[in-house]
């Protein structure tokens, strides 16, 4: 398929590959939530400013035993409260997750749109609609509530972070607003986790508008590999790059073939033959290490969750 920078056509990629990468951010993700468990699953039972001067000189047993009980950790400084520093960082653990569901999102929506075509959420025909008034919509809904609540979910960092700023030992400035922020955090993010899995499951894949598009673009997607081979017969890059620019740009300028006006070039025509560029502009022969890069994290997936499963 087509990579894409600055939304413009770029080099050829796979879809597998654009997977892989989103793998490993999820994995990431993943790892930040356990890792950040051992800080966030705390709990006190200290007393009013963190003594636990009421359960006499066995205080901290007792508050261990408790939280053990519990499944948590004990909060090893308290005041009245945890310390909310903690609690910053579980809304910023799955805001940063909200992110990443949101770019996979986003990519979805983009790669649906008609003149792209690439991808599309699964639509039921006989059953579902896309629009009261136009019958022909089907629309990336789904992707859609998942970038919304997203958004909805990044907005509670910030009330998180001033609620860590309390006067001396417990005030009530982070009761009212940590009754909103930490639940509906965790029931939005649980929500478009479960949308992304949907959504990821029965996505429908168009191969064939994927390589519709790659052809019609091969010319240009491929001028890095054409000024790799200008340079290979002799010609400096520089010179090699404003040559491939310039009839790049007048193609595109004059709507006529890249390649018609390409091996007419007077730099070019006694340097390069029809089927020699025919040759390079195949982007099938310049995915570099794709499949490398796709095992590689792979294998760091499988092997950091089954490195996690045995420690736990």
């Amino acid at each position: 398929m087509l990579g894409r920078t600055h939304g413009q056509h770029a080099l050829p990629i796979t879809f597998g590959l654009k997977l892989s990468v989103y793998l490993a951010e999820i994995h990431r993700q993943h790892m930040r939530m356990r890792e950040s468990s051992r800080r966030v699953l705390v709990g006190k039972m200290m007393g009013a400013v963190g003594t636990g001067a009421g359960f006499g000189e066995n205080a901290l047993e007792i508050e261990e035993n408790v939280m053990k009980y519990l499944g948590l950790n004990y909060e090893e400084g308290p005041t009245q409260i945890v310390g909310r520093d903690r609690y910053i960082e579980f809304i910023s653990v799955i805001s940063n997750l909200s992110t990443t569901l949101e770019k996979i999102a986003t990519e979805i929506r983009n790669l649906q749109r008609p003149e792209i075509g690439e991808v599309q959420e699964y639509f039921d025909i006989e059953k579902q609609v896309g629009s009261s008034t136009m019958a022909h919509k089907i629309n990336p809904i789904t992707s859609e509530n998942i970038c919304s609540l997203a958004r909805v979910i990044r907005s509670m960092i910030i009330p998180s972070f001033e609620n860590n700023i309390l006067w001396h030992e417990r005030d009530l400035t982070n009761s009212a607003s940590e009754r909103f922020t930490i639940p509906h955090a965790a029931v939005l993010i649980d929500d478009i986790t479960n949308k992304m899995t949907w959504l990821i499951n029965t996505l429908v894949v168009n191969e064939e508008k994927m390589r519709q598009n790659l052809e019609s673009s091969k010319y240009y997607i491929m001028d890095e590999k054409i000024i790799l081979y200008l340079v290979s017969k002799g010609i400096g890059r520089q010179d090699a790059h404003e040559i491939v620019r310039r009839n790049a740009m007048r193609s595109m300028k004059e709507n006529v073939p890249f390649n018609t006006l390409f091996l007419k070039d007077d730099e070019i025509k006694n340097i390069m033959t029809e089927e020699e560029l025919e040759g390079i502009v195949d982007p099938y022969s310049y995915l570099g290490s794709y499949k490398k890069i796709i095992e590689r994290i792979l294998k760091k997936v499988k092997e950091e969750n089954e490195l996690t499963m045995s420690d736990s």
